[in-house]
């Protein structure tokens, strides 16, 4: 009987996209190979973290050679299922909401990023009917059928922290498994829905500690 795969550490996922960039950034500098030691240098991580974390997924470099920079590029972008075009959608085309969609069309635009935010939400008659780069904003109504019409399993969250939950809730009504919360809140979400924290003014707030002396 087989045994179960090993559950990949959140750490380990998180610390790929790290390693794509600068391995994205090297190959447009025409370095073909690196090797773990260069990586981890570059990055200010460990060697042998580096290839602890890609062991989980397989074999990648060769010894005394190291690590074929286009090849790991496609690996752990299929590793990290972001080889082919990725649906997102925006819930909230506030301010932040439309610098996030900005943002992200510029990505999209140099190449840098096949995960694109094809549809924007927004419960404010003022803001629907309004265009975002390239992508139109939609009424709220439309967010269950649009979503699952669309296959969309990934979306960002830029509301008010008031409505942060209910959106996160209908999100996962209709099907989004992924979510990125820009609201200054803790999402209740079933265990089969993984939620990110990006909480400006924490992070903000945790700086501070470092960067004044008592």
């Amino acid at each position: 009987m087989e045994g179960k795969a090993p559950r990949i550490p959140d750490s380990v996922v998180r610390r790929l996209p790290v390693y794509l960039r600068h391995l994205q950034s090297i190959l447009e500098n025409d370095v073909d190979t690196i090797a773990s030691q260069t990586l981890g240098e570059a990055l200010g991580l460990n060697p042998a973290q580096i290839r602890k974390d890609l062991a989980y997924f397989g074999a990648f470099g060769q010894k005394g050679v190291g690590y074929d920079v286009r090849f790991l590029i496609l690996s752990i972008e299929r590793i990290l299922r972001i080889h082919r075009d990725v649906p997102v959608a925006l819930i909230g085309a506030g301010r932040l909401g439309a610098a996030l969609c900005l943002y992200n069309q510029i990505q999209v635009r140099s190449g840098q990023n096949r995960m694109r935010i094809i549809s924007v939400f927004d419960r404010d008659p003022a803001k629907t009917g309004s265009v975002i780069g390239n992508v139109a904003v939609e009424p709220d109504t439309h967010l269950e059928s649009a979503l699952r019409s669309r296959n969309i399993r990934i979306a960002v969250i830029a509301v008010p922290a008031s409505d942060a939950q209910e959106v996160a809730d209908r999100l996962t009504v209709a099907g989004v498994t992924a979510m990125l919360n820009f609201a200054p809140v803790a999402l209740r979400v079933p265990d089969s829905v993984h939620v990110r924290a990006a909480d400006f003014t924490s992070e903000l707030q945790s700086l501070a500690y470092y960067a004044f002396d008592e």
